[in-house]
């Protein structure tokens, strides 16, 4: 786990992830990140530390995540959006490219990419949907923090018993 390209551990007991957030519909976005940021720093006791990327769209996400996973810094990626429905069949295409665009990172690094992106059914730009899906990130941010911690845990054990497993051979 938090490995770089040339499989040298980094400092133990220090992570770094990324969180990229879309700046469509940023005002909701944003609230997925300061939950993030705020529940992460909680769940770590401080030890990970996250640096913040923008990028325009949903769209743009998986191009920016696999440019950070193959950079060797990040030990996990977050991606946070909000993918509505404009009323074309974009919306469908658009959330498809991106998760699978998303997933194939993780695929393809070895770093885990975690998603905090909604595509909501029906959106519309009115304050119950807004109030909704600003409050709805808040909970996303918290749950992106705590999948976040729980994979890295996972992939660590994983990679500490493969060391034990190969030392013993």
């Amino acid at each position: 786990m938090n490995q770089t390209q040339d499989n040298q551990t980094l400092k133990p007991g220090t992570e770094t992830i990324a969180f990229i957030g879309a700046n469509w519909h940023a005002n909701i976005v944003v609230r997925c990140r300061d939950s993030f940021l705020e529940e992460i720093k909680t769940l770590s006791q401080g030890r990970v530390k996250a640096e913040v990327f923008g990028v325009p769209g949903a769209f743009e996400m998986p191009l920016l995540a696999k440019t950070l996973a193959r950079s060797g810094r990040y030990a996990a990626i977050v991606c946070s959006a909000l993918v509505v429905n404009g009323g074309i069949y974009r919306h469908d295409f658009v959330a498809s490219a991106v998760i699978d665009g998303l997933m194939r990172v993780q695929l393809d690094t070895d770093v885990p990419v975690i998603s905090a992106v909604l595509t909501p059914l029906n959106y519309h730009e009115h304050e119950p949907h807004h109030a909704f899906f600003a409050e709805h990130f808040v909970v996303k941010g918290k749950e992106a923090a705590e999948a976040c911690m729980v994979t890295l845990q996972n992939l660590s054990t994983v990679s500490d018993r493969s060391d034990l497993v190969a030392s013993a051979m």
